[in-house]
């Protein structure tokens, strides 16, 4: 279970609100990391997203042992971070949002296996949101027999080699 994740944007409390509407979320200060924001979903899991400025490092015994900030002056504009987010709206509605923020939006098939909608968050931060009648699917492609049975497969063709 994953209860909240963090990420770099160029416009924390701007980002984070948007967030909020796609994910009917609220928005506080995150107060550890100045600039910072957080969308809380307000559901029994706590599920939530922390937007931090760009450039925000997390590093190691900054704060009485604990992980702390620092600002890299020199952010990569790209990251190989992303998640996948269950979203209670429709493909159009994600679509609309994109539109009227000016970011990148492609509703995407992963191998068959499973569809997302590519939400490109600043055109720079893509998260794979999930619709409704999507995560169904997801769910169903990622169910521990089959990840098992994948894992097998490649194993034997594996052994092969």
């Amino acid at each position: 279970m994953i209860h909240h994740i963090s990420i770099s944007v160029k416009n924390p409390q701007h980002v984070a609100n948007v967030m909020a509407e796609i994910m009917h979320g609220k928005v506080v200060p995150f107060s550890p990391n100045p600039g910072g924001y957080m969308m809380l979903v307000g559901d029994e899991f706590g599920s939530g997203i922390e937007f931090y400025p760009l450039g925000s490092e997390l590093i190691p015994n900054v704060w009485q042992g604990q992980a702390g900030f620092q600002m890299n002056e020199h952010p990569a504009n790209y990251t190989s971070v992303h998640a996948a987010i269950s979203v209670p709206l429709s493909v159009e509605e994600i679509e609309r949002i994109g539109a009227r923020e000016g970011w990148r939006v492609l509703p995407c098939s992963r191998d068959g296996a499973f569809d997302v909608v590519e939400f490109w968050i600043e055109n720079c931060l893509m998260l794979e949101l999930l619709t409704p009648e999507m995560t169904v699917k997801y769910l169903d492609a990622t169910n521990p027999q089959k990840l098992e049975q994948m894992a097998n497969a490649v194993a034997g063709v594996d052994a092969r080699r």
